[in-house]
This record gives C-alpha cells, structure tokens and sequence, in this order.
C-alpha cells in the first residue's frame, strides 16, 4: 500500500488526503491546529463558478494611484512590508497583461470549471448539504460607470463560458434583500455560485469523511519534515516520528518557507483578509459583495460576517484592523450590522502565485515530494478539484486536465 503525509490541513489538504485516500493510499493528514482553523475557515463561503478568470492586477494609473494612496478599501499595504512584497507584485503586475492574463484565464478555466462537481461529490459523500446552498451571490455598485463595466465583463464571460446572471435594478436588489437600507445604484446576481454558511464546518466535514475512509490526522509541525533513511519522508507529531513514502506540501501561504530548505524559491503574493461576524441585526438572504468598498457580507451560521479584501503586511506584523474597520463602517450604511460576536476579529492570509495559477505536481529535485498551494482567492473553490488533480499525478492516473500550466518547475 502506498502511503504519503499530508502537510496542512486547509480545504486544499483535506481534499487532497480524501482523494488519495480514495485510492487506496495510507494517508495522515497533520496540522498543528485542527482542519479548517485558518484561512478556509475565515472566508466569504463562496464556491465559485462563475470565477473563470484569476484576479488581474490592475494597470489603470489611476486605480494605482488610489492604492497608493490609501483612498480605497480594496487593497491597502503598509510601507514598512513592501519589501517583502515588491518582487511578487511586479511579477503579478507583468502577468496581468492582457496575454499573459488570457493565457492563465485559459488554464484557470479548466480547473474551474470542475469545482461545483467536485464539491458535490464531497458533499454527498460526507452529509454536507445542510450547509450549502445553490443559489449565487449578488454585488452591490455605488457608480453607474462601475455597473456598466461589470455588466459588460459579465456578458463577456456569458458569451465564452455560458454563465449565467442577472442584472438588478436598485429596487430590485431592495426586493431580494429586505435588510437593505441602501441598494446603491443596482448590482449583478450571479445565479449559479454555491454559497456556504460555515466553511470551517464544511472542511470538517470533509475532514471527517476522511477519517470515515480510513485516513488518520495527526497533529505536528510540518517544518520537521526531512528525508528519511528509507528513502521517503518523515515527521515530528505528537506521537513520535511517522514515516511515508510520499510528503505533500499544501501549506498555503507557509509552504514556499518550508520549501526554501530543500532548495526550492517559490515567490508569492501574501494577502491578509479580515474578518468578524455581527448578530443582533437584520440579516442577508445571500452573500453581498459590496464593490467599491472591498468587502464581503455573508450570512453564517453565527451571524452576518465581514471579510475584507486585501493587506499586505509583514508575515509577522501585528494586525491593523483599520480596513476592517471602514468595512463595518460602510456595511452599517447598508443594513443594520449589529453587534460584534467575536472580542477580537480573525484574519487569514490568501496565497497568490505571480502568474495566478496554483502550483501542483511533483518536485523536480527530490522523489516523493509533491506541492500543492497557491490558490490565491480561491482555494476554498478549488480544493477538491486540485485535490483530484495532484492524487491523480500521484497515483499515475489519466489527469483530469492537462497539468503543464500548474507545473512547480515553471519557477
């Protein structure tokens, strides 16, 4: 029996511990905290479909200038971080040109695509579908101009993908969502998104199909792995050394840290997001994106949740609560938010490749070694359909896409 060890515990390492599971490996799942506990729990709940082209950064001198600046909530940065930062960005930047952007779009389409079927065969198999549902989301504009694009790339992307939306006058979106004290000048629904009201529990829940199957999850820490002496990978876990053939590193964010000691340079774009949930006031029938303010209302089993968009701050820099803070601001002018659930807000950290496509397959260097992270804003949409891909790598099947554009050699 082959077996391997699973680094992370997030959505991407769940589903990739569950798919080889199914295939007959022994797999151990460790994490030093338990499945679901960072980034893929703190997120808007979106699984989605409609996202066939990767975020693009923008060119647009004016829109930089914002940024620059700090008069938008979209994006803010602290001086101070830049230099861990500057490389990737320009990276990013360059691959955001429109031919580089479509040759990514092109591969990102692919796996995309699989997400809605590959997250409904997870949640069929672990009782899931309690917290699912199957009816999109809706984003609220404040300037007809911002409208009138969004509508025209929405149409866009209709006519090359088939996706389907509607657009919503502002009385349109007060009829949808009674809470709504302002509908801003309208905004687009996206019909076909899934939308979660707890992440965090549907990544359990994968989690414990895992352990239905057979798996087991460990608890370590992942920088102990090293070769082992019969040639495959082992680990520190609280139960002393386990050994495997294969190591699989789906740490997020983490991973290009882990991978500097095996040699391996992986840049990265490193984005923190916010969030906090409010109850006590009136709620949303699905998931709000409200656009020139950067952020995410979603209703969760534990009451509306913000999520932010995106900071970059040093790996180890304390938090500044400042663009969560103007998103509750903004939000109170939308509905009545109501009270803070948690004493302090959560964050989490989206790992954005330069060139917006994840990194899957095998290390060029050394046997046994698979990378599997990346996902940007998406990996909770992605993870089990990545997950598939790289167990598929694994277990020498007939890949579900062609795997060259998310190759790990590429950097």
């Amino acid at each position: 029996m082959k077996s391997a060890i699973v680094l992370g515990a997030g959505i991407v390492g769940v589903a990739t511990a569950v798919h080889l599971q199914q295939r007959g490996w022994s797999v151990a799942l460790l994490d030093r905290k338990e499945p679901g506990g960072e980034t893929s729990y703190g997120n808007a709940g979106l699984i989605q479909s409609e996202a066939f082209q990767p975020y693009a950064m923008s060119h647009n001198w004016r829109e930089l200038t914002n940024i620059a600046i700090g008069s938008t909530n979209a994006v803010r940065y602290r001086l101070a971080a830049l230099p861990w930062h500057v490389g990737p960005l320009l990276s990013y930047w360059r691959h955001s040109f429109p031919a580089s952007h479509a040759r990514a779009s092109a591969a990102y389409a692919q796996i995309i695509g699989c997400a809605a079927r590959e997250h409904e065969s997870f949640i069929r198999d672990s009782e899931a579908g309690n917290l699912i549902r199957r009816e999109g989301f809706r984003i609220l504009y404040r300037k007809h101009s911002a409208l009138k694009a969004a509508v025209a790339a929405a149409e866009n992307l209709r006519e090359v993908y088939d996706v389907k939306f509607s657009t919503l006058t502002p009385w349109d979106l007060m009829q949808a969502e009674a809470a709504l004290t302002d509908a801003g000048v309208g905004g687009l629904h996206w019909l076909e998104p899934w939308t979660v009201f707890d992440p965090g529990g549907l990544v359990s829940a994968y989690a414990n199909l895992f352990t239905r199957i057979g798996g087991h999850i460990v608890r370590g820490d992942a920088q102990s792995l090293s070769t082992s002496g019969t040639g495959g990978w082992s680990v520190i876990t609280e139960g002393g050394r386990m050994e495997a053939e294969a190591a699989v590193v789906a740490l997020g964010p983490w991973s290009p840290d882990l991978l500097k000691r095996f040699g391996y340079r992986f840049p990265m774009v490193r984005k923190r997001g916010y969030h906090r949930h409010y109850a006590g006031g009136g709620r949303l029938d699905l998931p709000l994106y409200d656009a020139a303010n950067g952020y995410v209302l979603a209703p969760m089993t534990k009451g509306t949740r913000i999520t932010t968009g995106a900071e970059f701050a040093a790996p180890s820099g304390k938090l500044d609560l400042t663009q969560l803070a103007c998103a509750e601001q903004a939000a109170r002018n939308l509905l009545e938010l109501g009270r803070p659930v948690e004493p302090k807000p959560g964050f989490g950290t989206r790992p954005c490749m330069p060139d917006m496509l994840p990194v899957i397959g095998g290390a060029s260097r050394h046997r046994g070694l698979w990378l599997h992270f990346g996902h940007g804003h998406h990996g909770f949409t992605l993870g089990p359909t990545t997950g598939r891909l790289i167990a598929e790598l694994m277990n020498n099947e007939a890949p579900m896409v062609d795997p060259f554009p998310y190759r790990p050699e590429r950097y």
